[in-house]
């Protein structure tokens, strides 16, 4: 299961970025096998640090790993000439996986991987309309 997509990537980092890694031909147009293959990696990577929490693969993809996935991914894209704060970003990354791995964080999943329904909802109740168009009162 992969957690984010090339398109994924695009949207948070731009074209112009994504094109200059991965178009290493010069036919102006961005290899998105290059983007699937570190997306992929970072994915992996993802799998190693939820598996002792969940069961793999996850049925739902929390949306809290779409951008972990993406910044691991482009940090790969980077490779030896990441700029320091694509690393930071890659290294906050791997903190919050590992506090995720520890049970400190929390994906909103329950233990089989199935999403969890929120029970902490507002609730709202009236004794009705007082008054109206044809109560009189006020109007």
């Amino acid at each position: 299961m992969r957690y984010a997509e090339s398109s994924d990537l695009i949207l948070r980092y731009g074209e112009p970025e994504l094109l200059r890694l991965t178009d290493l031909t010069g036919s102006g147009v961005i290899d998105t096998a290059a983007c699937d293959v570190v997306l992929d990696d970072a994915s992996a990577l993802i799998d190693g640090y939820l598996a002792g929490r969940y069961p793999l693969p996850l049925a739902h993809v929390p949306t809290a790993l779409v951008p972990i996935c993406c910044d691991i991914a482009r940090q790969r894209l980077y490779g030896d000439q990441c700029p320091e704060q694509i690393a930071k970003r890659y290294d906050a990354a791997l903190a919050f996986l590992k506090s995720v791995g520890k049970g400190e964080l929390a994906l909103g999943l329950a233990a089989d991987g199935e999403s969890l329904e929120s029970q902490d909802l507002a609730q709202i109740s009236s004794d009705g309309r007082v008054f109206g168009r044809d109560s009189g009162g006020f109007l």
